[in-house]
């Protein structure tokens, strides 16, 4: 615990999860050794990264380590009065604590298995019509990630040669810290906790095990996708290193406006003009819809702005579970110029028609 994670990720200790995630990976492509040939301290920044991404993504051990945090401050330092170790509940209980938050750099027997972490997730968005969305389409998408190296195979060391055991720590990926009434484990800085360390790099990703490389693959949009929705390919992400998985590549979705269509949820909206004549007598008109056209009734004395639910006819619902409704609402158009028959007609219902329409505004 000499550095403070939270500080390392440039995240605040309230940060979700996508936060954390996010900064892991804006910095993890940042540091990243093969970005940075010319400096030697890269590979030790993306280490000390990818580790405080390790403990703050995983709900348990970041549990553990605000516990730690609390009791040692950010630095290893005893917050409390110094004292013993009884008066901070235990030495037992702290070295269980320590051990699981360094037990993926290396820690103890299991270190060099220990030491391989998942590749990072990769976010790329696509866009799409109203209408493919509606249907449902399969894209192409080509996406630039971190690969396995294929020289070395991910291990980091020149072909015909491996990586050996850490002369520091003798492959624990810890060693030992003396802080008086305490004695901690802490990331072995030889080898940051992997309990190896590649004397010869391979010349074709420096020692990194992966490489940058473009994969193109098939995306398919499932039908009734709305702006925003995600799509998960499991393992299309950056590699893991050394030997750990992959990550994933999230495909999002962004979907241009109808000129005709708006949407709520899963329902679709769709103002629908209609005449003073079809208002007050009532109609049938013909309206479209995504997959076609409907005769909708119009009731006799329909208000502009009234709101009639075509069922099953709005967009597909990605649970596969049938569809929205159609939305239709009424707007009365005006005519903007009357023929004189017209004028006429409408003089002549006018002094037929006695209501007050405002009366209400009164009472």
């Amino acid at each position: 615990m000499a550095q403070d994670l939270y500080e390392v990720l440039g995240v605040s200790k309230t940060a979700d999860t996508e936060e954390i995630k996010k900064a892991y990976r804006q910095l993890a492509r940042k540091h990243h050794p093969d970005a940075n040939p010319d400096d030697p301290k890269a590979e030790e920044r993306f280490k000390e990264i990818s580790h405080a991404h390790d403990v703050l993504a995983d709900p348990e051990k970041r549990r553990q380590y605000d516990a730690s945090r609390t009791m040692f401050g950010a630095g290893g330092r005893p917050t409390g009065d110094g004292g013993a170790a009884t008066g901070f509940g235990g030495f037992g209980d702290f070295a269980d604590l320590f051990g699981s938050l360094f037990r993926n750099r290396g820690g103890g027997a299991a270190g060099a298995r220990a030491a391989s972490q998942r590749g990072a997730d990769v976010e790329v968005q696509v866009s799409v019509s109203f209408d493919q969305a509606m249907s449902g389409v399969q894209l192409p998408v080509a996406v630039e990630l971190r690969d396995v190296c294929q020289s070395c195979q991910g291990s980091g060391a020149k072909p015909g040669t491996q990586p050996k055991l850490c002369p520091e720590c003798n492959g624990r990926g810890v060693r030992g810290r003396d802080l008086g009434a305490f004695a901690l484990s802490e990331p072995c800085p030889r080898c940051g906790g992997n309990g190896t360390v590649v004397e010869d790099p391979c010349g074709t990703c420096g020692g990194a095990g992966t490489v940058s490389r473009q994969k193109r693959y098939n995306v398919k949009i499932p039908a009734g996708a709305k702006d925003g929705t995600k799509v998960r390919l499991r393992g299309k992400g950056e590699a893991g290193l050394r030997g750990g998985p992959s990550g994933d590549l999230i495909v999002i979705v962004r979907v241009a406006p109808s000129s005709r269509f708006g949407r709520q949820g899963d329902d679709l909206t769709l103002e629908v003009p209609v005449s003073f004549a079809e208002a007050a007598l009532g109609a049938k008109v013909e309206i479209p819809t995504i997959d076609g056209s409907i005769s909708l009734t119009v009731p006799p004395g329909s208000e502009s702005g009234r709101a009639l639910r075509v069922r099953s006819k709005g967009a597909p619902r990605l649970n596969g579970a049938g569809r929205g409704d159609l939305i239709a609402r009424l707007r009365v158009v005006v005519p903007e110029e009357l023929t004189k028959p017209q004028r006429e007609a409408l003089e002549r219902f006018a002094n037929l028609d006695k209501r007050n329409p405002r009366e209400r505004l009164f009472t």
